[in-house]
């Protein structure tokens, strides 16, 4: 082998020199002195114990990420918000709506100022209650302020332990259509809360079979089910130091359904699907991203499955945002069938849960994360990320998805104008 002749070193070259100058993080801490081959790993450093006591709940770092900011005030298109809470049952029994009162949280003059600021057509209150509480929603914003408000009933859980309650329930569902609900909203009170007494006994399945005549009631009057039956994938696991929704649920303990009370995520959404074959006339938007935004290859393989499915994306930006090449190629697969919604609840009683605080701001987050390819930002209007610690990235969706999803898809199910 030939003989290499290697340029000889600067004066005063040494690899110690070389590597501080030439790649700081491998650079020995300063004040070692020369090292030896017996001393310590050059780069170990003794920890700072005064820094040991900082608790998680009070860090609050800030980015030093030099990345573009887009401020979208206005969305591209009008919206229609497909999922809001303007009104409450005024009587809960262990986390089942029950009677016919309701707690309105906002009134129009309140919502349709931010509404016209930040291009909002129409709001749809999913939770406008049953009964006498139905009619008094209607009354107080659809028509109030036609055209800007619409409302869903809901299930007449009250009456559930009684042997003719399907009976019940499609009459129910009957009276709201001619006072003029526009669909029915199911929260995650069935297969998460109600019991055969009601509140008391076994926990009643997604697909039981006395509610049949409530769904039969919805397709016959072309009424959609927006759908509502599990929460996130981590809410289904301990809340321990792997649970990467930890914090949200120490501050929410209630949200967990961890535990042999309780069914699994996967026995949910299985009981949920076996509904919907059940029922292929009946329209369901399945709400929260289908209620596993984790995992966007199962909603996509359900709504190959059922084609008389929806999703909307309501409270679930800060997942899809943390996915932004998978999400944009689900918003472009599946146009025709995800509708715009935020979950907004009105201040005070959305105080507690910033990602769904109804607001200028959160409306510009939703339509930064739409419109526009930004990086590393925040997905809710809260100094600490309240789901879960990471920022989301926009998908920067074409205008022809947009318009559908910020209101066609809406319109065309709702029948809004």
């Amino acid at each position: 082998m030939p003989h290499i002749k290697r340029k000889p070193s600067p004066p005063g070259w040494s690899f110690r020199t070389q590597t501080r100058a030439g790649c700081f993080c491998c650079a020995p801490p300063r004040g070692m002195g020369t090292i030896k081959a017996s001393d310590k790993n050059p780069l170990q450093t003794a920890p700072d114990a005064s820094k040991s006591g900082l608790l998680l709940k009070d860090f609050k770092p800030h980015s030093m990420l030099r990345v573009p900011k887009n401020r979208i005030e206005r969305p591209r298109f009008p919206v229609i918000d497909a999922h809001v809470h303007l009104t409450w049952s005024s009587k809960v029994r262990s986390g089942v709506s029950v009677g016919e009162d309701i707690t309105v949280f906002a009134k129009p003059e309140d919502l349709l100022p931010v509404m016209d600021r930040k291009g909002v057509r129409t709001l749809v209150n999913l939770t406008g209650g049953v009964g006498k509480g139905l009619e008094r929603s209607i009354e107080l914003f659809d028509k109030a302020a036609p055209g800007r408000f619409a409302t869903l009933t809901e299930p007449s859980y009250e009456h559930f332990p009684e042997a003719n309650y399907g009976q019940l329930q499609g009459e129910a569902i009957d009276h709201a259509h001619r006072v003029g609900a526009r669909g029915l909203k199911l929260l995650k009170t069935l297969g998460l809360y109600l019991r055969e007494g009601v509140d008391s006994g076994a926990l009643v399945a997604v697909d039981d079979r006395r509610f049949d005549p409530m769904w039969e009631a919805c397709a016959a009057h072309n009424m959609p089910v927006f759908m509502h039956v599990s929460d996130p994938e981590a809410f289904f696991l301990p809340t321990d130091e792997y649970n990467e929704r930890y914090e949200e649920l120490a501050n929410h303990p209630d949200w967990s359904f961890y535990g042999p009370e309780f069914p699994s995520n996967e026995e949910i959404l299985a009981a949920r699907d076996r509904l919907i074959a059940r029922h292929p006339k009946t329209t369901f938007v399945l709400m929260h991203v289908g209620n596993w935004a984790e995992n966007l290859q199962a909603v996509a393989e359900c709504l190959d499955r059922f084609p008389n499915t929806l999703v909307d994306i309501s409270a679930r930006i800060g997942e899809l945002g943390r996915q932004p090449r998978t999400a944009q190629r689900f918003f472009d697969r599946y146009q025709d069938r995800i509708l715009f919604g935020t979950d907004a609840v009105p201040s005070p009683y959305g105080d507690d849960v910033p990602q769904q605080l109804f607001g200028d701001e959160l409306y510009e987050i939703y339509y930064r994360f739409l419109e526009t390819e930004d990086e590393y930002f925040d997905y809710a209007p809260a100094e600490i990320p309240p789901q879960g610690r990471w920022s989301i990235y926009g998908v920067g969706l074409t205008d022809t998805v947009l318009r559908k999803i910020y209101h066609d898809n809406a319109a065309r199910i709702l029948s809004l104008s």
